[in-house]
């Protein structure tokens, strides 16, 4: 299209339908408000994560992280992509710390601070309050008492979620560790390609199928690194 006469230069042919218009000249970025945590998960992680954490990414990542992609631009996922060491949220929305997150939600959302809230307890409840992650070995801590397995690459799922959004798991299984280190982990970052990530919600237990049911309680680390206010920020700014 010729920029002066918006006359039609030419055409170009697309395979399927487009789910969205970019309009030239324009910054490139897709805004379109705070489904939040669109966390793509399933509706249950849709958490209706739908309601809450939005990254703002280029056009093509905010749809991934939406949960709306192709099963081509999937691709398996190392270990490392979440290697370090990570903190629970969960204690800082008990103790209040994330009491700003939830009133920042309110303001644009359909619920009040005090549900957001109960939706995120739920979501985030954990004994876990740190995990690190290093080579192949996941150490869980409980109470400060670690429990550590050694794990690897078992494929990834695909879920369908409520919204008509999906996500992918990410999964590994225990090769070697200690007994009570869960059979299998799985991993939903909204990302689905190799890529170091930013924070995470983890699923484990011993059933590999069952735990693919579990949509909502999803425990969530960030790196232990960051400050209380920081991961405030972090998640107010998405």
């Amino acid at each position: 299209m010729a920029k002066d006469t918006l006359q039609e230069a030419g055409t170009i042919k697309v395979e399927g339908m487009p789910y969205n218009i970019a309009v030239a000249g324009g910054s490139g970025k897709v805004h379109e408000g705070e489904e939040g945590h669109d966390h793509s998960h399933d509706d249950g992680h849709a958490h209706d994560h739908d309601k809450g954490h939005d990254h703002a990414h280029d056009h093509g990542d905010d749809q991934i992280y939406k949960g709306y992609f192709e099963d081509s631009q999937i691709k398996d996922r190392p270990l490392s992509d979440y290697a370090g060491d990570w903190q629970s949220v969960y204690p800082y929305l008990q103790d209040g710390t994330l009491d700003p997150v939830w009133a920042h939600k309110a303001e644009s959302g359909d619920q009040t601070a005090d549900q957001w809230k109960a939706y995120y307890d739920v979501g985030y409840e954990t004994d876990v309050e740190r995990i690190t992650i290093d080579g192949d070995v996941v150490t869980f801590y409980r109470n400060g008492q670690p429990i550590e397995g050694h794990y690897t690459y078992d494929g990834y799922e695909i879920l369908t979620y409520k919204k008509g959004n999906r996500g992918v798991r990410f999964i590994f299984e225990k090769t070697e560790g200690d007994e009570a280190a869960p059979e299998f982990i799985q991993f939903s970052d909204h990302k689905i390609a190799p890529e170091v990530t930013d924070h995470y919600h983890l699923y484990w237990g011993d059933d590999r199928a069952a735990l693919l049911e579990e949509v909502t309680n999803w425990p969530t680390y960030y790196p232990s690194s960051l400050k209380a206010d920081e991961i405030v920020r972090e998640m107010i700014a998405h």
